[in-house]
């Protein structure tokens, strides 16, 4: 199974690609540098594969590498952060 996190900004997403098929996404509303996330969602047939967690991976991945930072409000990607602290660097406070 080959995966790929892209952000698509004229949806204000990013998405994961699970064998070039759209898999899932997580949204966000742009706040200047701060990327405000609020809804994750994944394709149920790929619900249990770990999917969400590779996409909430690849996006914080992708917001490091910019040099960004994010408010969690979705409460998924609020619980990845809680259980990978390497990522808490990250959260900024709510714009």
């Amino acid at each position: 199974m080959s995966t790929l996190v892209e952000d698509n900004p004229a949806k204000n997403r990013f998405e994961i690609l699970v064998d070039d098929a759209l898999a899932g996404f997580t949204a966000y509303v742009p706040r200047g540098e701060v990327l405000v996330f609020t809804h994750t969602q994944v394709d149920r047939a790929f619900q249990g594969k770990g999917v969400g967690g590779a996409l909430i991976r690849g996006t914080l991945d992708q917001v490091r590498a910019r040099g960004g930072r994010l408010v969690p409000q979705c409460p998924f990607v609020a619980a990845f952060i809680d259980k990978h602290p390497e990522y808490a660097d990250l959260v900024a406070e709510a714009p």
